[in-house]
């Protein structure tokens, strides 16, 4: 799609306050799109800078419309953890889960703006275009996508993030703190990536990352902290003997494993376009909530079903990484993994130390479980048996 088709389309565009959206914004009123905004908070700053963000995109001129999917977010990255969809090097998905609750949660509002078009500001070849294409086919077939960044006409414009940059800036768009020309974040509820020119020279250290919800094992408190979880059927349900929702759930757990330095990880992942690209991820509150989950599925889970378990929650960090959230085969894992969860529950104490998650306890959990469980000392060191529930 080159620029003369867009010229009197209505266009809606998610716009994140990266460096990226905004300068196709930009781009789109330049070249006579009519485009309406869709701010979505999911989580990754301060409400008020998502006001700020659609303020300033209506002072420009560009209506802005303001979507809370916060909650839809969440839920997200609690599936994340309950099927412990990891990816490389341990990494959460906390990118490639949002475009899945990004498409599903704005195209409805983005059709009934009488828009045709959905577009994006993710760059081209990557990842995130290929999620975007995906999740739109996906949930809003009708819906035309457009990513500019692999037209001519948009690169000749913007050759560069400077370009970008020196762009936005011109229009007095409110930029992400997080992003510049050299640098990229993209957050959530679930957690932040980032991505960096320096870090992209295998040599720089990670170190030299500014974390925005956690921080370097360095520079958390020297006392350790211990907060408990309660899960029932594979679900957190409360934190330290308060009922939580998976909103509250992952505030909770951002809050306590962020301040203690947990997950800030260096991680070089294998993309979907076939390169390795290097980034630095901060997810606490999932790595708190994913390790308590896999504690207790490795306490109430039996032996063949867990290794069923570990095959299906492979598949499902793949799929939610190359943006197939929404395939069959995604709906099959995840039905099995539904299963294999019914029978998690149980009440984990977890402590935290510069980074470290230490299981202290594990409590309440199945009966079932319990009689399974074989002993050996308490028989005096000369044969196992079954411990008696």
């Amino acid at each position: 799609m080159d620029p003369d088709e867009l010229r009197g389309r209505r266009v809606g565009l998610c716009v994140s306050g990266g460096l990226s959206s905004l300068a196709v914004a930009v781009w789109l009123r330049d070249v006579g799109a009519e485009v309406t905004c869709f701010v979505a908070d999911i989580g990754q700053g301060p409400t008020d800078r998502i006001a700020e963000l659609a303020d300033g995109l209506r002072a420009y001129g560009l209506p802005a419309v303001e979507v809370d999917l916060r909650a839809a977010m969440a839920t997200a990255g609690l599936d994340l953890a309950r099927y412990q969809a990891r990816y490389d090097g341990g990494y959460w998905n906390t990118t490639g889960i949002s475009r899945s609750v990004l498409v599903a949660g704005l195209a409805p509002r983005i059709r009934a703006a009488g828009c045709e078009v959905l577009a994006h500001g993710c760059v081209g070849g990557g990842n995130d275009e290929r999620r975007f294409a995906r999740y739109t086919a996906a949930y809003a077939p009708d819906l035309a996508v457009y990513a500019p960044w692999p037209t001519r006409a948009a690169r000749s414009v913007f050759p560069d993030r400077d370009a970008m940059a020196a762009a936005v800036a011109a229009a007095g768009l409110p930029l992400d703190p997080g992003s510049s020309a050299t640098h990229s974040t993209d957050a959530n509820l679930v957690g932040i990536s980032h991505e960096d020119a320096a870090l992209e020279d295998l040599a720089t250290p990670p170190t030299v990352v500014r974390p925005l919800t956690s921080r370097w094992p360095a520079d958390a408190p020297d006392e350790p902290e211990e907060v408990t979880v309660r899960v029932e059927r594979g679900v957190p349900v409360e934190v330290d003997g308060e009922p939580v929702d998976p909103l509250g759930a992952l505030l909770r757990a951002n809050a306590v494993a962020g301040r203690n330095g947990v997950w800030m990880r260096d991680v070089v992942e294998n993309r979907v376009n076939g390169t390795k690209c290097r980034g630095v991820y901060e997810a606490p509150g999932m790595e708190l909530l994913g390790t308590v989950l896999a504690e207790v599925y490795r306490v109430t889970v039996v032996d063949r079903a867990y290794r069923l378990l570990e095959t299906l929650s492979r598949e499902l960090g793949r799929q939610a990484y190359e943006g197939r959230w929404a395939e069959p085969a995604t709906d099959a894992a995840r039905a099995g993994m539904d299963v294999l969860a019914a029978g998690a529950t149980a009440t984990v104490r977890v402590r935290l130390h510069r980074g470290t998650l230490l299981t202290m306890a594990v409590t309440d959990y199945p009966v079932a479980a319990d009689a399974a469980r074989q002993a050996r000392f308490g028989a005096g060191g000369s044969n196992w048996q079954l411990v008696a529930s």
